[in-house]
């Protein structure tokens, strides 16, 4: 399991970077990504706690700053 608090930033631990084809992406590790799956699971049965929901919010949130250096990193190497 995971540990967390609810910053993003006490995650950087947990992110690796992979060769995906001649790009370099920035990916969460494996038991981040399954750690997420199983927060957005216990939320979709409800049964997600109020720190669990800070977690999930925590790890949404790097989710979504990766996912945008992801796409400016894919866009500065379609321009070259």
């Amino acid at each position: 399991m995971v540990a967390i608090s609810n910053k993003p930033s006490s995650l950087l631990h947990e992110i690796q970077l992979e060769k995906v084809g001649s790009w370099n992406l920035f990916k969460f590790s494996e038991s981040l990504q399954l750690q997420m799956e199983t927060l957005l699971e216990k939320k979709k049965a409800d049964q997600i706690t109020p720190e669990e929901i800070a977690e999930l919010d925590a790890i949404g949130e790097l989710d979504q700053i990766f996912t945008h250096i992801n796409a400016m990193l894919a866009a500065q190497n379609a321009n070259q």
